[in-house]
């Protein structure tokens, strides 16, 4: 994440917190677009829906997380118990 400086005009850090938002290019030149023409609705529903996508990424994020916890605790416990040769791929 960068920082405003001083001499930013206000359009650079506009852009500079959408792509720190993680906005790509094509929807920063549509919020541009927007912001010239006025379109403020439109701006609300581009940046409400990347902030979805954002959360959607988190939750399977999490949940992937989730996975890892309880595979962790199954080994740690010793509640798994893998045959033998399992795992073991012979060379091809």
């Amino acid at each position: 994440m960068q920082m405003t400086t001083e001499r930013d005009t206000p359009r650079e850090e506009l852009v500079r917190n959408l792509m720190d938002a993680g906005c790509g290019p094509d929807l920063i030149a549509r919020f541009l677009d927007c912001l010239r023409e006025g379109g403020r609705k439109d701006q609300l529903k581009m940046l409400s829906g990347h902030r979805d996508a954002l959360l959607d990424r988190i939750h399977r994020d999490e949940r992937r997380i989730d996975c890892l916890d309880y595979l962790i605790y199954r080994i740690e416990r010793d509640l798994i118990s893998i045959p033998p040769g399992l795992g073991r791929e012979e060379p091809t």
